[in-house]
């Protein structure tokens, strides 16, 4: 791969460098950067690879090389599943406590729950994607009510509160601020502070544009009305102007030059939307705030939502969800083909473990996979998915699970916290996008913390514009997890020099479309509204249908696709 700048015009390439955005004027070096000697490098003895993604799977269907023998004769259901994602399993669920349970769940994967799976490294859980989830706020009502029946949360004096057990452990955040002046390349000095707003050496000038963003977010939540999820709440011109621009092209007309505060807004894209403030959209990125907590200014407390969360993420909640589905839930299933006729729907999928298809006959099917992926599976095309498809765009991401034998040496200041985070704009060894920090994968642990230590890196590889995004997916599925490892153990040895001589072993999963990213134009077109509706005996349920990919919009998304069934089957009065 040739090195080549991202494809920023000059003036937004300016604005990006002087907001101290540093992946705007990086270049992408060819994979062979990798292989030189970083500090910190990979020691041979270190065990690990990729686990978690068949991207094989899906390749062979799309390049047609699928066997075509055929395992069985069809099989028939009442409603079939593709996918077992958040929103294919809530939709399961949705149809199981109905009386529905005529059904089947396919999905690529050997485990449901999508990006939303656990892993174990020598026996300790950790995640392999989203790690936890926000207290439910007051349009999230679905999933409150199952979140209540499993014995997460309970309702007092008009609010949700969660259970102790379960609420991330205390201390939540930490940030590490670099000191001005490095001694050696490479090797970050400097402290440790609590929370993830930067609030050490603000000019009066920065202060004052903190207070001006919080009003500004306060104004728009009261004015435009954010929710979560988006569809609960009605679309209007408001929004749709927001939509129709990306956050930095906002920011930079509402005259916003902090560097502080753009470093933390396009850290809140990263960490939601899996891109910068470059591409998401300016409605993205007011939504980020204004559907939650606000912005809080420094000396106020920051804001926290609760926070739920588990040693495997929440891979903890996709097994509840999938607990009680026993064998319908089919894993190592590829969708190949779905063909909708006037009175069933027929399917086709490929057994990756027997090598061969499988025919199913459905009353109904519901697609809760990315919209690109549903596009390519049905014969008779959707006009609002064909609409669709095409505009959406994907965010690579690579979660690292990290084991040491023992804990490193720590930098001064706030002690080892659940999510730790570098103040910085720079990539790191040839990849030119900022990491999200990690996650300590054990804090969870109600069992003292002894012994070995296990990290989550996590690191966001959408960019700040689509070529960015393109050449990183293309990385990513090119280079060795040995590669990508050096990247890895680069980026934490810069605050802790230590780590690299403590590693026994890395887990990578590598994902070449995590999530959906909230572009421009995206979230308000017409076309994806309309994919909400039933369509024949097709109904879609993916987050991609509210333009951006969290577990509430999943989750509320598969319950209404369950809910259209259930109506179109008589069986709409037994849903309460």
């Amino acid at each position: 791969m040739s090195a080549r700048e991202p494809g920023f015009n000059r003036a937004r390439r300016h604005w990006l460098s002087a907001a101290g955005i540093g992946a705007a004027s990086s270049v992408l070096p060819g994979l062979s950067a990798c292989r030189r000697a970083e500090p910190g490098g990979l020691r041979p003895d270190v065990q690990g690879g990729w686990v978690g993604a068949h991207a094989d799977r899906g390749h062979a269907w799309r390049d047609a090389q699928t066997p075509n023998a055929a395992c069985a004769p069809p099989r028939r259901v009442h409603t079939l599943i593709i996918g077992a994602g958040v929103a294919g399993l809530s939709a399961a669920r949705t149809l199981m406590r109905a009386g529905l349970d005529d059904l089947a769940v396919l999905d690529l994967e050997d485990t449901p729950g999508g990006n939303a799976r656990g892993h174990l490294v020598r026996g300790l859980p950790c995640p392999l994607g989203a790690h936890y989830l926000p207290m439910p706020g007051p349009d999230a009502t679905e999933v409150a009510q199952w979140l209540e029946e499993i014995g997460l949360i309970r309702h007092e004096h008009g609010r949700w509160v969660g259970d102790e057990r379960h609420l991330c452990h205390s201390p939540q955040e930490r940030l590490f601020i670099p000191d001005a002046k490095q001694d050696k390349p490479g090797l970050w000095r400097g402290q440790w502070r609590d929370g993830l707003l930067p609030q050490q050496g603000l000019s009066a000038d920065d202060l004052a544009q903190y207070r001006r963003f919080s009003q500004d977010v306060s104004t728009a939540s009261r004015e435009l009305g954010f929710a979560m999820p988006t569809f609960k709440r009605h679309w209007h011109a408001g929004l749709a102007a927001l939509d129709q621009q990306s956050f930095a092209q906002w920011l930079s007309k509402q005259g916003y030059t902090s560097r502080p505060l753009l470093w933390l807004l396009d850290y809140a894209c990263r960490d939601d939307f899996g891109a910068g403030l470059g591409r998401v959209s300016a409605w993205a990125g007011l939504h980020y705030f204004a559907s939650r907590h606000g912005f809080e200014l420094p000396g106020q407390g920051e804001a926290h939502d609760a926070v739920l969360t588990w040693p495997e993420g929440n891979g903890w909640l996709t097994r509840q969800l999938a607990r009680d589905l026993g064998d319908r839930v089919q894993t190592g299933q590829v969708a190949l083909q779905v063909e909708a006729g006037r009175h069933e729907v027929a399917v086709q999928s490929w057994h990756a473990g027997h090598q061969c298809r499988h025919s199913w006959l459905a009353q109904r099917v519901i697609l809760c996979i990315p919209l690109f992926v549903a596009q390519r599976l049905l014969r008779t095309p959707l006009p609002p998915l064909q609409e669709m498809a095409p505009r959406m765009a994907y965010a690579p991401w690579l979660v690292s699970n990290v084991m040491l034998t023992t804990a490193f040496t720590d930098r001064p200041g706030m002690p080892l916290s659940w999510d730790n985070v570098p103040y910085t704009d720079e990539g790191v060894a040839g990849v030119p996008m900022p990491s999200l920090g990690y996650v300590d994968a054990r804090h969870q642990s109600l069992a003292p913390a002894t012994g070995p230590m296990l990290l989550t890196h996590y690191w966001a590889l959408g960019g700040q514009d689509a070529t960015q995004g393109q050449a990183m997916r293309s990385a990513l599925l090119k280079g060795s997890w040995q590669d990508w490892a050096r990247h890895v153990l680069a980026d934490l040895s810069r605050i802790h020099p230590d780590l690299p001589g403590l590693v026994q072993q890395m887990d990578l999963m590598r994902y070449g479309h995590a999530m959906s990213i909230p572009v421009p134009g995206v979230r308000g077109h017409a076309a994806l509204a309309a994919l909400s509706e039933p369509h024949g005996r097709l109904h879609l349920a993916h987050s991609d249908l509210s333009g951006y990919s969290v577990f509430e919009e999943a989750f509320t998304h598969g319950v209404r696709a369950a809910r259209q069934v259930l109506a179109a089957s008589g069986m709409a009065r037994r849903m309460a």
